[in-house]
């Protein structure tokens, strides 16, 4: 094994081991307390941009499993490609074991130029995180150092949005899915439910496209990067189509609503984080990936917050008082994690088959 290093801005050093690409790379680093899941969180494009801790002790036990299609998509996977910077884990398994593996983790990364390190102790590595926040931090690798970067600072939704429209299913229900690094499972989610989903880029004009409802999508970064998208969405709003979002679809509903947004401590990014439906007693556990929220405080009076988290009070998703519009800040598809909230989408298109039967023929 070569030896790499784990720098982060406070001058902390961390030595490991490599078991992915020998290469240097900076990013933010954030951590997972999710158990398992890690090819779904690898391909997650809301990690683009960032160096990410897996908590779990051992990681790489079932390697990776072989790609299968669905509807031209993949089956397993939540794109077509690693989207993290840097993968960063305690212990490292090199002989993987599972049915469905075709490789191990550390040839997956190097397919994809990727590198890893082991050894870390990364409950220290939480705990400095969770004390002092997310950092910028850098895996050097065979001495060749490389500046820090701040993801936060690029447009991470264009990098990771497509170029060009695409079309999926032929259900009754006219879907607009604007894409801004969405997870595959969303579209899965979709196409089980009788739709015609139109797929479109980040910053394509869809109030110029005819649907019968709206879906943001989840994404990586800062959600004001997104100008071209809150402004289309602004438009959205003025009308009365259903429209629903989900994690950074959250934030930038809330920015186009005429709110603020903030960046997180540390980010919630786990497989159990507890929701609670605002003016209820209901306990929902959900699956998370964001850095950003939106803040409440700053809403129009006809905007409400629809779910807290219960861990630190946050936003977790909001709801216009009487047009169908409503968003969560957690993901309902859940690839990794809990599917206590999938019914969500369920809602959205009932409320899309209200909405078709109100307009004249």
């Amino acid at each position: 094994m070569n030896q790499v290093k784990l720098i982060l801005e406070d001058g902390t050093e961390i030595q490991g081991e490599s078991f992915g690409a020998l290469t240097s790379v900076a990013g933010e680093v954030v951590f997972s307390t999710a158990m398992t899941g890690y090819p779904e969180n690898l391909t997650d494009p809301s990690f683009a941009g960032q160096i990410l801790v897996l908590t779990t002790p051992m990681v790489g036990n079932y390697g990776v499993p072989g790609e299968e299609l669905y509807e031209s998509i993949s089956r397993i996977f939540e794109s077509d490609k690693i989207h993290i910077a840097g993968l960063v884990v305690s212990y490292y398994s090199e002989e993987h074991s599972h049915w469905h593996a075709a490789k191990s983790l550390g040839d997956w990364l190097k397919e994809y130029n990727i590198p890893g390190i082991f050894g870390v102790d990364t409950r220290m590595l939480t705990k400095k995180l969770r004390e002092k926040g997310a950092m910028l931090g850098k895996i050097v690798a065979d001495g060749q150092d490389v500046p820090f970067h701040d993801p936060n600072l690029d447009n991470l939704v264009a990098q990771v949005s497509p170029a060009g429209v695409q079309h999926y299913g032929h259900g009754q229900h006219k879907i607009v899915l604007v894409d801004c690094g969405t997870k595959t499972n969303i579209i899965r989610c979709f196409l089980e439910r009788d739709v015609e989903l139109i797929r479109v880029p980040w910053d394509y004009d869809f109030t110029q496209l005819d649907y019968d409802g709206l879906f943001l999508s989840n994404g990586p970064g800062d959600p004001k990067m997104c100008e071209a998208t809150i402004r289309h969405l602004q438009k959205a709003l003025q009308q009365d189509k259903p429209i629903f979002g989900i994690c950074l679809g959250s934030q930038l509903m809330g920015l186009a609503a005429g709110g603020d947004t903030f960046k997180l401590k540390y980010g919630h990014r786990s497989h159990n984080q507890p929701v609670k439906l605002t003016g209820t007693q209901h306990c929902y556990i959900t699956s998370q990936n964001h850095g950003f929220a939106v803040d409440t405080e700053t809403l129009p009076a006809e905007w409400n917050m629809l779910f807290e988290n219960l861990n630190d009070g946050t936003c977790e998703g909001i709801k216009h008082v009487s047009k169908p519009f409503f968003s969560t800040q957690f993901h309902p598809e859940a690839a990794g994690g809990p599917q206590d909230t999938e019914f969500l989408f369920d809602d959205f298109l009932e409320a899309v088959v209200k909405y078709k039967e109100v307009q004249p023929k």
